[in-house]
């Protein structure tokens, strides 16, 4: 029997993943997310014909590799699996995002509840079968519930990463590299295929530095953070250190945060995150907006990115005065206000120049060059490696250092494109 891998979402266009897994009569989707253009427009996936597909594995709930789920649900009912905190978090993911973006998707509630209904939540490491394939999960490090695939064939073993990463912080544990092990052909994300990260505590402890000497100088911390995780671990680190200044959370951070406390074993360090819920204060409505800005504190809100939400509202209270802080912890994508920050200092075209201290924060859940090839070079087998998830420098600087080190075959996957094992 034939086997292939089709690139339905992913290469060229960071943060798009959705694979393909067939044979000449059946098919399995790993992944099927959604991607923004510069005009926050849905990019969706491509699509394969509806009646080869058996069903989708999903390795964690960013939007990027949930958000088109709906689609094949408006024909029929779609098995589709996952770890339970990825099932948990994915509706309120896809509920969130039909009601931002619902004029510009071809799907309702009616096909997020499909979605929904049909999801089996699965354990880490319990072998499934779908259709023809056999199925297993390992943890991919990423974020709480986040899962690598492996795919077990006749051609040997296909390990899909999704998003990894391979060091603890206070959210999850390292990604299970040995996972790889007897990976033939490996999917790999490539977002730092250029880049290391510097070490987590050392990010740590320059942030929490930061934050104390903005605080105890009588000014407001603002953190732009994404609702889905990189707010837990920014709570997380500021509880673990017994910070006794208030510390304020807005937007959809209450209830992703509430789901991980009902899943504690997906959780590294648990006792920090639940004592951050319990202690920390949830901005309800505007009064309690208002008076966040009022004293010296930390603000921490979504958007990460500074594109809406609280965070900016929040951002022009506290701009102009340099007593405050806006402190950046996630990736600035191009065409967003956070990217506009560091490159010129203003929000938009017509803002003031920023007047309050500003720095950004290497808080990445993604793993870093060094750390994707070590990941890579545990796989003992190994036949293949196809790039995905990267921007075109990225996924070649990664590529040509594979080629000269490891010395397999190196895939830079492009969409559309059909790779036979």
């Amino acid at each position: 029997m034939e086997y292939y891998i089709k690139i339905l979402g992913g290469g060229k266009e960071v943060g798009r993943s959705a694979i393909e897994v067939s044979t000449s009569t059946d098919s399995i989707i790993l992944d099927y997310g959604v991607n923004f253009d510069p005009n926050d427009n849905p990019n969706l996936p491509l699509q394969e014909v509806p009646s080869k597909v058996r069903g989708f594995i999903v390795s964690h709930s960013h939007l990027d590799h949930v958000g088109a789920l709906p689609l094949y649900q408006i024909s029929g009912n779609y098995p589709v699996y996952g770890t339970r905190l990825t099932r948990l978090i994915t509706e309120l993911m896809l509920k969130d995002f039909l009601k931002l973006s619902g004029p510009k998707v071809p799907f309702e509630w009616t096909e997020v509840r499909k979605v929904m209904d049909n999801f089996r939540s699965v354990n880490y490491h319990e072998e499934f079968e779908l259709s023809t394939f056999k199925i297993e999960l390992g943890d991919a490090g990423h974020i709480p519930g986040s899962a690598m695939i492996k795919v077990k064939t006749e051609k040997g073993n296909i390990v899909y990463t999704g998003d990894t990463n391979v060091i603890n912080t206070h959210l999850v544990k390292s990604a299970e590299v040995d996972f790889l092990r007897d990976a033939n052909t490996l999917v790999i994300e490539s977002t730092y295929g250029r880049f290391n990260h510097p070490e987590r505590k050392v990010v740590e402890d320059e942030f929490f530095e930061a934050i104390k000497e903005v605080v105890e100088g009588g000014g407001t911390v603002l953190v732009p953070a994404f609702s889905l995780s990189r707010s837990q671990e920014i709570l997380s680190v500021l509880s673990s250190r017994n910070f006794d200044y208030p510390v304020y959370y807005d937007g959809m951070v209450k209830e992703i945060t509430e789901l991980m406390i009902q899943n504690p074993e997906f959780i590294n360090d648990y006792e920090s995150l639940k004592k951050a819920y319990n202690y920390f204060k949830y901005v309800n409505g505007w009064n309690d907006r208002n008076k966040a800005t009022k004293g010296e504190g930390v603000i921490v809100s979504s958007a990460g990115m500074l594109k809406g939400g609280p965070a900016v509202y929040y951002f022009k209270k506290i701009s102009d005065n340099p007593k405050n802080a806006v402190f950046l912890v996630s990736y600035q994508a191009e065409n967003t206000p956070g990217r506009r920050l560091l490159e010129t200092g203003k929000f938009d075209e017509y803002s003031p120049m920023l007047k309050a201290r500003f720095q950004i924060f290497d808080f990445s859940s993604h793993a870093g060059k060094n750390q994707l090839k070590e990941m890579i070079k545990s796989a003992k087998n190994l036949e293949r490696v196809i790039l995905v998830h990267g921007s075109p420098d990225s996924s070649s600087v990664l590529a040509e250092e594979l080629k000269r080190e490891i010395g397999v075959e190196v895939i830079i996957a492009e969409n559309g494109q059909e790779i036979k094992l």
